[in-house]
């Protein structure tokens, strides 16, 4: 993964971006917690200010400007190198007690407030950074009272620059945090690439490698799903071609062989115009059952696909049944086969869907169950209800199946082993799996003593499309 892939990724640029709504944040929260704490500093200085200016008030009311300056003298001496500052002068600006060399040139505010440099005697010359407040008394004369904020002014540039460090430490942890991030979500995406690049090269049995509990190993196992999905269905799609291949060979090969003999042959006799007849008959059931095997893989395809529209109207389960049953009755009195019909007049009576293709899917497993059912065995059918859904039931007493030949006997064109030396294109149970999908349900093959048994299951309205 190269540098420049890196700072020019969506994701590099997504991770900028949180970044700069972060550091904007931070940097006026920063700017909230300096301005609150300087201007809480600032007014502890004013209250200490005003609180020296009450007592020197006291002082002047008691006992006049020489009480005044007294207490000045008397505050100046005790505490020479403090941070208090007096300045008592006259209307001329002449110092006459105080620690201030001389009165300041700055100007006050409308507070009477005074901000200023000024170099102070009681400490051996030094240029202060002062805040103070003047009045004028009786007389002319003028009083300044003040404290040195040089140590407020440190505080704040501590403060300011304790901010500063901060809003950079946060900028480089996010951009550490941003390249990061990028190069995690850019090294999965390349994974997925890399598995996409190699499955289209041909190789279908490539995965998205997952390992944790990320939305990317969500997606990961999602995509894995989905190619398991297609790797089957690509099996399947070879199966089936491989399949149609060899079970269409046969009566394709016997169809051209009579038509080549038909047109060779001319009937000279009776009899060799009744042996034309039987080859054109056996022609033409040939050609039907390649149409009929055609038609079923075209009706399960526009099943499976959504292609086929169904005509929908409340179908009675019992009629339906019954219809199947007279359909099947001669064919099963020749094997000698006993249908039994069991209606549960506790289960659903009717259910929404295609009347045609429910009763296609019926006729299909009867018809399978007919089929593979010895003489003098037994076919039983029944209904019964599961979850608002109703459940055909068809069990015969046949050779049944084995529980791996389960999962493939929908597959289209799969014969079982029972069913090689019988005819049928194995399509049958398929376009039942179609329709019972079509409708919201499912065919099931649950276990039984003996025999086999298939479970229709319907739900009693359509799914929402």
């Amino acid at each position: 993964m190269s540098q420049a892939s890196l700072l020019g990724s969506s994701t590099f640029r997504l991770a900028l971006l949180y970044l700069a709504l972060f550091a904007g944040s931070v940097l006026l929260l920063l700017a909230f917690i300096y301005w609150s704490t300087i201007s809480f500093m600032t007014e502890q200085v004013d209250t200490t200010i005003e609180t020296e200016i009450v007592g020197l008030s006291e002082q002047y009311r008691e006992g006049g400007l020489s009480a005044l300056v007294r207490t000045i003298e008397d505050r100046v001496d005790r505490n020479p190198t403090g941070s208090s500052l007096y300045l008592f002068a006259s209307g001329t600006g002449r110092p006459l007690a105080g620690n201030l060399s001389g009165w300041p040139t700055a100007e006050t505010d409308a507070d009477g407030w005074l901000d200023f440099e000024v170099t102070s005697d009681g400490s051996h010359g030094t240029i202060l950074r002062a805040r103070a407040r003047v009045f004028q008394l009786a007389g002319g004369f003028r009083l300044l009272v003040g404290r040195d904020i040089r140590e407020l002014e440190a505080s704040q540039a501590l403060i300011k620059q304790a901010l500063w460090w901060g809003l950079a430490i946060t900028i480089g942890l996010g951009l550490l945090g941003g390249l990061t991030l990028s190069r995690g979500v850019l090294r999965r995406i390349e994974q997925i690439n890399q598995t996409s690049r190699d499955i289209m090269s041909g190789n279908l049995s490539r995965r998205v490698p997952t390992g944790g509990s990320s939305e990317f190993d969500e997606l990961a196992t999602n995509l894995n799903a989905m190619l398991d999905e297609i790797e089957r269905l690509m099996e399947g799609i070879k199966q089936v071609s491989d399949n149609i291949a060899h079970d269409l060979r046969t009566p394709l090969t016997r169809l051209r062989t009579r038509l080549e003999t038909l047109h060779n042959t001319k009937p000279a006799d009776s009899a060799s115009s009744n042996s034309y007849t039987l080859e054109l008959e056996r022609s033409i059931s040939d050609a039907d059952q390649l149409l009929s095997t055609f038609s079923a893989l075209l009706r399960i395809s526009r099943l499976e696909s959504g292609g086929h529209v169904l005509e929908t109207q409340q179908v009675d389960l019992q009629l339906l049944l019954a219809d199947a049953v007279e359909l099947y009755e001669a064919v099963a009195e020749e094997k000698q086969l006993l249908i039994k019909v069991k209606i549960d007049q506790m289960s659903l009576s009717t259910v929404t869907g295609d009347k045609d293709l429910l009763f296609q899917a019926i006729c299909n497993l009867l018809d399978n169950a007919v089929k593979f059912t010895p003489a003098g065995g037994r076919i039983d059918l029944s209904t019964t209800t599961e979850s608002d859904s109703a459940v055909i039931r068809i069990v015969d007493s046949g050779p049944g199946v084995s529980n791996t030949e389960r999962e493939k006997i929908t597959q289209r064109f799969y014969r079982g082993e029972y069913s090689r030396s019988t005819s049928g294109s194995g399509l049958g149970l398929s376009l039942v799996g179609a329709i019972a999908h079509a409708h919201g349900g499912s065919l099931r093959f649950p276990d039984v003593e003996t025999g086999f048994c298939a479970a229709m299951t319907l739900p009693q309205r359509l799914p929402a499309a």
